[in-house]
C-alpha cells in the first residue's frame, strides 16, 4: 500500500480515521496517567516470585463472597469498601512488598492508590486479576 492510498482512504472514512486517532490518544493517556501515578501491574509469573523471594502480602479485594469461592493462598480479605480501615491494621507492612488482586484486574489499582496515599511504600495489582492466575494454572483455595 503506498502512502498516496493510504491518504486517501482516510480522507474517505473521516469517521474512522477520528475515532481511531482517539482510542489511540487515550490509549496513550491512560498508559502516561498509569506511569505518572507510579502504578506497578504485575503478571502472574511476577506476582508469584514477589509472594516467594519477597514475601508480599497478599490482599484480595473482591467481595466476601467471591472470596470463599475461592482466593490466593493466604491472601488476606479486605474488601474495597473497608481498604481505608483495613489499611490502618495493616501499617506494619508499610514497608513491605503488597499485592492486590481483585477479580479481572480493575479494581485492584483503585485498592493500590488508596494504600499508597496510606504511606504504604510497594504496592502492586494482579493484571487480570484473579481470572488471570487462574487462567496461568496457579492454585485457588477455599480455606
Amino acid at each position: 500500500m503506498t502512502m498516496e492510498r493510504l491518504l486517501e482512504f482516510l480522507g474517505n472514512h473521516l469517521l474512522l480515521s477520528g475515532a481511531v486517532a482517539v482510542v489511540l490518544i487515550l490509549l496513550v493517556a491512560n498508559e502516561l496517567l498509569r506511569l505518572f501515578r507510579g502504578e506497578k501491574r504485575l503478571n502472574p509469573t511476577e506476582a508469584v516470585h514477589i509472594m516467594n523471594a519477597q514475601d508480599a502480602v497478599v490482599l484480595d479485594v473482591r467481595s466476601a463472597g467471591d472470596y470463599k469461592k475461592g482466593h490466593i493462598l493466604n491472601a488476606r480479605h479486605v474488601p474495597m469498601t473497608k481498604i481505608e480501615e483495613t489499611g490502618q491494621q495493616l501499617g506494619k507492612y508499610k514497608n513491605a512488598p503488597v499485592l492486590c488482586y481483585c477479580a479481572l484486574g480493575s479494581t485492584a489499582p483503585q485498592a493500590c492508590d488508596k494504600l499508597r496515599k496510606m504511606g504504604f511504600q510497594q504496592v502492586y495489582s494482579l493484571r487480570g486479576g484473579l481470572n488471570a492466575w487462574q487462567n496461568a494454572n496457579l492454585p485457588v483455595t477455599t480455606r
